[in-house]
């Protein structure tokens, strides 16, 4: 384990004393609260925007959703994909020699590489993601909001996905 991380584990709910950083980062705060207007009032309650229910009371009793289970499905099915494949470039750097020889070798792996199943998890969880997640639609683009700030929509994979994690190099491959 790194030195670092042991020692900043070990030191969790210790007391230090305050840096000049911490001090000159604490006055500020402390200047800054002295010429704020909402100083001694109370905070305004903050709103929900959902109300618990006995539906997803219920919802939550079942375990993770199909959604969930699908998604894990998937995270899994990739991880033993970029096992196999970096096994399988290892492997072909050791036996080829010349690197255009592997170039041409490793592409043609690529392009052979079944994805299926996969690829049939992503397409199921394009097509049911929003009505099983109940994703809420945007009116002016007539689409789902995005999660996180990105689409919901999964790429399937393929050859390019494949020489962009694991390129027809050989020097990278025999690392």
């Amino acid at each position: 384990m790194d030195p670092r991380t042991l020692k900043e584990i070990m030191s969790q709910g210790a007391t230090r004393p305050e840096t000049p950083r911490e001090r000159r980062e604490r006055e500020l705060l402390e200047a800054d609260l002295a010429s704020s207007p909402v100083k001694g009032a109370p905070l305004r309650q903050r709103l929900r925007n959902f109300r618990p229910d006995a539906d997803s009371a219920i919802r939550a009793l079942g375990g993770p959703t199909v959604w969930m289970r699908r998604l894990r499905a998937i995270e899994d099915a990739v991880e033993q994909h970029e096992a196999q494949l970096e096994d399988a470039w290892r492997a072909l750097a050791v036996e080829v020699e010349d690197a255009a020889a592997f170039a041409a070798q490793w592409r043609e792996q690529a392009r052979r590489w079944s994805f299926a199943q996969v690829n049939e998890l992503i397409d199921r969880h394009n097509r049911n993601f929003p009505a099983e997640a109940r994703l809420p639609m945007d009116p002016r683009t007539r689409d789902f909001v995005p999660v996180n700030g990105r689409s919901y929509e999964r790429a399937p994979l393929g050859e390019e996905w494949i020489l962009a994690r694991f390129p027809a190099d050989r020097d990278a491959a025999a690392r």
